[in-house]
């Protein structure tokens, strides 16, 4: 089929489905603002796509030589993207997993697209972005409801944090860790920490936090 080979059909057709596929995907990051937006990803896919189309047509001139080489380089080389996406907070949480888990995959597309192997980059690729869209919808509103919430904390120096633990369990959830951030204090006569709670039924964390900030003494509150 004239569409497997390289010609130069089949290479407008497979670098143009590149940039296609790649640019839905990083739109999606990037409106997001995430490290990884539409460029990275367009690039990530089309260099995937180019590479492999090299090591076919280098294949389909010389038949010699191993016809996977090539690619199997761009699976491995992908990481060095994927970790510069991926960043620990400064309340030691590590964010960016799921960018670097979709440019692998980009590239994944753009290898399946150097090939011609048309039917699974695009249903790969779609399925990419109905994972970053829809599921994440679906895993946000689920992690809302969990019984685990974890606190980033800042409260007075004047509320002892005996009281501030017995007031929230007097929320009726468990305490099931406490982690003191003596090098993160933001203001003079200002605490901070880390705390892990466990609610004994789900429960909307936007609900359980509002009854948080009412406790007398603290400060700021958000979810980790």
């Amino acid at each position: 089929m004239v569409l497997r080979e390289v010609t130069y059909l089949a290479v407008v057709l497979r670098l143009l489905t590149a940039v296609i596929i790649g640019g839905i995907l990083g739109l999606e990051r990037g409106m997001k603002n995430r490290p990884a937006g539409l460029r990275t990803y367009m690039l990530v896919c089309v260099g995937a796509c180019l590479i492999m189309l090299t090591n076919q047509y280098l294949w389909q001139v010389s038949q010699a030589g191993d016809p996977m080489r090539l690619g199997a380089q761009v699976v491995s080389g992908i990481g060095f993207l994927g970790a510069g996406t991926i960043i620990v907070t400064k309340h030691n949480q590590i964010k960016g997993l799921t960018t670097a888990a979709g440019l692998w995959a980009a590239a994944g597309v753009g290898l399946a697209l150097g090939i011609g192997f048309y039917e699974a980059a695009l249903v790969a690729g779609f399925s990419v972005f109905f994972i970053l869209t829809v599921i994440q919808k679906w895993d946000d509103r689920m992690r809302r409801k969990t019984r685990i919430l974890e606190l980033y904390i800042e409260y007075s120096d004047e509320l002892p944090i005996g009281a501030l633990i017995r007031q929230l369990r007097e929320l009726d959830v468990e305490i099931e860790g406490v982690e003191l951030e003596h090098d993160m204090i933001p203001d003079d006569g200002v605490r901070a920490l880390i705390m892990t709670l466990k609610t004994k039924k789900r429960y909307d964390h936007e609900k359980m936090m509002s009854q948080i900030r009412k406790i007398e003494g603290v400060v700021h509150l958000e979810e980790l």
